[in-house]
């Protein structure tokens, strides 16, 4: 099963923010503690150094007109990623922000793929 933490609700541009993302929004607007923005710099730099970015390898794979909804899913054997995910986690409900686990087995159409995950469209907006 391929797996993804995102907002439960949309966002005004009708997508979904994954934990990054939605961590990353509250470090934007200044509400993070000072522990918890060293944690989001910290691991955000590991998973920098340790994960790819789809869009460093094709810069069209978020293009919303290309490829709307474009989201990425872990795959099962990236638990080396995943165990880092409960920090971002406790980050966001401290601060009252819901994030939600998905799994899939067929979460869409693969965009992008690598050894730890795959973007897809969802099915829907195919």
């Amino acid at each position: 099963m391929y797996v993804r933490f995102q907002s439960p609700t949309p966002n005004a541009r009708g997508t979904y923010p994954g934990v990054f993302g939605l961590v990353n929004a509250l470090a934007a607007q200044g509400l993070l503690s000072p522990g918890e923005e060293a944690f989001r710099r910290g691991n955000n730099d590991w998973y920098e150094a340790n994960f790819t970015d789809p869009a460093s390898v094709d810069p069209t794979v978020y293009d919303r007109a290309l490829n709307p909804g474009a989201a990425a899913w872990f795959k099962p054997s990236a638990r080396h990623l995943m165990e880092r995910v409960p920090g971002y986690l406790a980050i966001l409900a401290a601060h009252g922000v819901e994030c939600v686990r998905l799994e899939a087995a067929d979460p869409g159409k693969v965009i992008y793929e690598d050894d730890d995950q795959i973007v897809v469209v969802p099915r829907s907006t195919e």
